[in-house]
């Protein structure tokens, strides 16, 4: 509550009108509004002091005259501490105040001031028009022996118009120091939501490649483990071997796991630095670890230099054949792989993944893997199709952009 009553202190009090009420009625006059409403006093009461010397020299006007007239300038003088609460009710009554009461004349001018500074134009105007309309009234009741009526009515004009431009330029200052603060605010909080956006997709691509990572590896320790269970009469060294690969694995995996924890727990700025991505000429060493997990995997690479191929998507094409051979080996374990990568720049890259639908070991798995592929493919431009082909085996197709010009930006990187 307090700091909204805070930010409404600095607005215009005609749009402090527009807060809660609750909010509205809490505020009070700070220390540069109590400056300010003594000044304005001051100024209307010296105005009025002024003008008592007028109204003592004029000629013709009965002594109980002259003293209601001070004591109704009195009563103005003090009704302008009311200016902030009633601005426009005051202005309209002290405007025929004002031709009765020469000393009240300072009183309606502040009043009428006010209503310029914190009301809008389609209010400000009437109250203006009334404090003009006032001026021949004055004139003609208490007329000025040394100044002609045409010139006491034009003189007072213009004092009434000055005012009203300069009540017009604080308003117009004071709005655009409102714009400005909100254009601040409004731009201080767009920065906050980049960055928030920024940490949420980066703990995104962050988890996405955990994921890749862990489903890869512990797709492995399971086979491994089966290996273990249906082959109890395997040799003491393969039985240590295949040991040690299930142990390497789950030591990995439980230190991908914590970086994933990491990530979700504290933010991606707050995690270790990342591990060197991979890239095409990787997927060479991801069909070997398949193979030494009993997989029959080909892999096709019909690409020239794989330096060529810019990192980016060298690595989203890795991480696809990296699921796709884990989703081969969940059901499909014993059945021949093929894995084909094909084209150039300008043509992009195409990753197809085939094995037949033999039905593996059942691996549970989250579902959401091809799911996760797709929208990888997506965000580069590119599209992921899979289901079964033609010929009754299980394919697995991506293609990826890759432009002419990025092979220029590869070999100036490398």
């Amino acid at each position: 509550m307090t700091q909204h009553v805070t930010e409404y202190r600095w607005l215009l009090p005609g749009s402090l009108r527009d807060a809660p009420r609750q909010e509205r009625a809490r505020v009070r006059r700070s220390t540069r509004d109590w400056i300010v409403d003594i000044i304005v006093f001051l100024l209307a009461a010296g105005l009025g002091l002024l003008s008592v010397e007028t109204v003592q020299a004029e000629v013709g006007l009965p002594e109980p005259m002259r003293i209601a007239d001070q004591l109704i300038g009195f009563a103005a003088c003090v009704s302008v501490w009311l200016r902030r609460r009633w601005p426009v009710g005051l202005a309209l009554v002290l405007a025929p105040v004002s031709v009765l009461s020469s000393v009240s004349g300072g009183a309606a001018v502040a009043a009428m001031f006010t209503v310029v500074v914190h009301r809008p134009f389609k209010i400000a105007a009437p109250v203006v028009a009334v404090h003009l309309l006032t001026i021949p009234v004055y004139v003609k009741l208490r007329p000025d022996p040394t100044l002609p009526a045409g010139w006491a009515m034009t003189l007072w004009t213009l004092v009434t118009l000055v005012v009203v431009m300069w009540g017009m330029f604080v308003r117009a200052r004071r709005q655009l120091v409102v714009s400005l603060r909100e254009r601040a605010e409004r731009s201080e909080a767009e920065a906050e939501l980049r960055v928030e956006r920024a940490r949420h997709l980066e703990r995104e691509r962050i988890a996405r490649e955990m994921h890749d990572v862990l489903a890869h590896r512990l797709s492995l320790l399971s086979v491994h483990a089966g290996a273990l269970e249906y082959h109890r009469g395997m040799p003491a060294e393969d039985a240590a071997k295949a040991a040690g690969v299930i142990r390497s694995g789950a030591h990995q995996a439980l230190q991908d796991l914590r970086e994933v924890i990491g990530v979700l727990r504290h933010g991606a700025e707050d995690t270790t630095p990342d591990r060197p991505q991979p890239t095409l000429a990787d997927l060479a060493g991801l069909a070997e670890e398949s193979r030494a997990a009993g997989m029959d995997v080909t892999l096709d690479l019909r690409i020239g230099d794989h330096g060529e191929v810019p990192a980016g998507l060298g690595r989203n094409v890795y991480r696809i054949a990296q699921e796709g051979l884990t989703n081969a080996r969940k059901h499909a374990a014993a059945a021949p792989v093929s894995v084909v990568v094909a084209g150039g720049p300008g043509d992009g890259l195409t990753l197809e993944i085939r094995n037949p639908l033999t039905g593996g070991q059942a691996i549970p798995g989250s579902g959401t893997g091809l799911i996760g592929l797709t929208e990888r493919a997506q965000l580069m431009g590119g599209r992921l199709e899979y289901g079964r082909a033609p010929d009754g085996r299980f394919r697995l197709s991506a293609w990826l952009p890759w432009r002419a010009e990025d092979v220029a930006d590869a070999a100036g990187a490398a």
